[in-house]
């Protein structure tokens, strides 16, 4: 039984099926040796030609490689009924044949997140030298569509990634693809791995530890073949006692981080990249925050990035780390990035204050709100930043943010999801910023509400497509 189908052999069958008009209903789906149905479609010459949406076109891409064999049929039913009903059904998530489609499409790409966060390569030695081999199980049939991220992001080293349903090759000019593997022919933990046993450990924070979370951002499942998984029992089991010593402890202020002066130029100076105009910032005094935060927190991404996102500051993590989004909020970002099929890795992301705004209430640095005067301070940054990437589309993550952009009182509760065109030929998608999500005191609200965020960012990745074309 062959199950993956792509979508050139898919298009083929479903064209001669609708070219004799057969409805959904009267077709059996089934895949039997390398074919979809074992059995040569309709020549050209007699296939009338006709179009479909290019979002159906994309649907179906990723829907294909969904493990549920039902997947054929309704993807069928969906094209049948774009040509005979409504060729806006697609614009209508309430459908529940689009819906159930767009949860396929959703679980694929939740899965390809997973299989590029969670997967492990272990080191051993053939007859070329070092080569890499991971094992890991995908819950669809994803192994060709990761073959790019992985091709780009370890294109200099060789490497295997076996899985139940095949497996993947790079040796540094071509990738292939090969039969199954079982996980007893993977290999055994290389000697990186007890150190990296070692760093977990000595890195692992119990007063964030958060069980439930670490199940929902990385699930058992993956657990088993992950190094570092086996600390994790007994590490939760000690957070409660070492939660306590750390509150017990005396608080030490967070060391200053300044940039080095012969490095620091001046701000009026034209930087003429994204690197010169973060060494400028990272001296920044045109507000009073510079005096408390640890560090400015610069924007990261490609210079030539379609989209930015903008959020309102840096938060504990961010203004310790001195990168944007990368604690609660930012974590939840991704995740949802994920889900709606935006690759953060081609998307530039900041705020609109690059300092940590916050005021001291016991051992912690509870977040404050930045004011109009620091908004448009720090606006000086932001402006200089979009000139040098040239961005077709901006989000806003919140109403700071929105502020920042439009010079103006934005409230995000009626403007959310909506485009507004601004100067520069650039436009806006309001949006919450992800922090709103993880203050809601309801699970239910707080599961309804990403579910909405994901929606508005699925329609950043609908809107890629064209922005591109007119790059």
């Amino acid at each position: 039984m062959h199950e993956e189908t792509s979508l050139e052999e898919f298009r083929e069958h479903v064209r001669a099926l609708i070219a004799a008009r057969v409805a959904p209903r009267a077709v059996t789906w089934m895949t039997t040796g390398d074919d979809l149905f074992g059995a040569t479609p309709l020549p050209d010459a007699k296939i009338p030609k006709f179009t479909v949406p290019g979002a159906y076109v994309e649907l179906a891409r990723e829907v294909l490689h969904h493990r549920d064999p039902q997947r054929f049929s309704l993807l069928y039913t969906l094209l049948w009924r774009l040509l005979h009903e409504d060729r806006m059904l697609l614009s209508i998530f309430s459908d529940p044949l689009v819906y159930k489609l767009r949860q396929m499409q959703k679980a694929v790409g939740r899965d390809l997140h997973k299989m590029t966060a969670f997967l492990r390569f272990r080191k051993i030695e053939d007859d070329d030298g070092e080569r890499f081999i991971a094992w890991f199980e995908p819950q669809h049939l994803i192994l060709k569509p990761a073959a790019e991220f992985f091709v780009k992001r370890f294109a200099n080293m060789r490497w295997s990634v076996l899985t139940p349903d095949g497996s993947m090759h790079w040796n540094g000019r071509v990738v292939a693809f090969g039969p199954a593997v079982t996980k007893a022919q993977a290999p055994a933990e290389d000697s990186m791995e007890e150190w990296w046993r070692s760093y977990y450990r000595a890195t692992f924070n119990p007063a964030r530890a958060n069980p439930k979370m670490m199940k929902t951002e990385m699930p058992v499942r993956y657990w088993k073949n992950l190094p570092e998984a086996s600390l994790i029992p007994e590490l939760l089991a000690q957070a409660e006692q070492r939660t306590g010593t750390m509150i017990e402890a005396a608080p030490t202020a967070p060391r200053k981080v300044r940039a080095p002066v012969s490095a620091v130029a001046e701000e009026g100076g034209e930087a003429q990249s994204l690197a010169a105009l973060k060494t400028q910032a990272a001296a920044c005094q045109r507000c009073p925050l510079f005096c408390d935060a640890t560090q400015t927190v610069f924007g990261e991404g490609p210079a030539d990035a379609p989209v930015v996102f903008v959020g309102e500051q840096p938060g504990d993590q961010e203004d310790l780390a001195g990168q944007p989004f990368i604690g609660p909020a930012g974590q939840l970002f991704d995740r949802a990035m994920a889900e709606a099929g935006v690759d953060r890795s081609r998307a530039y992301v900041t705020n609109a204050v690059k300092h940590f705004k916050f005021t001291p209430r016991g051992k912690k640095r509870i977040h404050q709100k930045p004011n109009t005067g620091e908004v448009e301070r720090c606006r000086w940054w932001l402006d200089r930043e979009l000139a040098l990437i040239r961005p077709k589309l901006l989000v806003a993550l919140g109403g700071t943010a929105a502020r920042a952009l439009t010079g103006k009182d934005v409230k995000i509760t009626q403007m959310r999801g909506r485009t507004v065109h601004l100067r520069d030929g650039m436009s806006v998608l309001f949006t919450v910023h992800p922090s709103y999500l993880l203050r809601l005191p309801d699970a239910a609200a707080q599961a309804a509400e990403y579910r909405r965020f994901v929606d508005d960012l699925t329609q950043v990745r609908l809107a890629l497509p064209a922005l591109a074309r007119a790059a």
